[in-house]
């Protein structure tokens, strides 16, 4: 980004790769001032959505802006994002099963910490992972189809083959290559 740019290219900029959402500290790397978010939602061109995290109003909503919004919740005090959607939502986001989880499945780091009390809805997995297990959404990431499989598995919430049947549909769906589908298809039931 050009730093000659003026801060409201740069906010849109972010902004369009995250659905139109954005948070506080993003809009001030752009270059906004730090009293631009009371002046910039009374006037109604930002909506507030949560503590921190707004939307361009004039931006279109999403299908699923739950899936944006407590991505950008869950970032660190760096702005870094550490929830990575997956298990039961990672399935549906991806549609190789029938899943449809009533609540958000989101994995974070093993020292994720808020201030603000976690949402209802949302259950949290803990583990560390690897860069080649994540894929980026617009706007939020989500565990691969082979992880999410793996996941499921190891969970004893899948077996063996419905975990292999998934594999097939995320082959046939063109998501995950017929060796991701070989290790899937290694896992055994007790």
């Amino acid at each position: 980004m050009s730093k000659n740019r003026p801060a409201s290219e740069k906010l849109f900029e972010i902004a369009e790769s995250q659905q139109g959402y954005f948070t506080y500290k993003q809009a001030l790397s752009a270059g906004y001032y730090r009293d631009a978010a009371h002046f910039y939602t009374k006037s109604g061109e930002w909506l507030r959505e949560k503590r921190g995290i707004y939307r361009l109003a004039r931006f279109p909503a999403s299908d699923r802006p739950d899936l944006v919004l407590w991505s950008l919740w869950s970032t660190d005090r760096g702005g870094k994002v550490q929830g990575v959607y997956s298990y039961q939502t990672a399935l549906s986001l991806y549609a190789i099963t029938d899943a449809n989880p009533a609540k958000l499945h989101i994995t974070v780091p093993p020292k994720f910490r808020k201030f603000n009390s976690p949402p209802k809805g949302i259950v949290f997995h803990h583990a560390e992972l690897k860069e080649g297990e994540i894929n980026k959404q617009q706007g939020y990431f989500v565990t691969t189809p082979l992880k999410t499989l793996q996941d499921m598995f190891s969970a004893q919430l899948m077996d063996a083959n419905e975990a292999k049947l998934a594999a097939k549909q995320a082959v046939q769906l063109g998501i995950m290559t017929p060796d991701e589908a070989d290790k899937v298809s290694s896992l055994k039931n007790d």
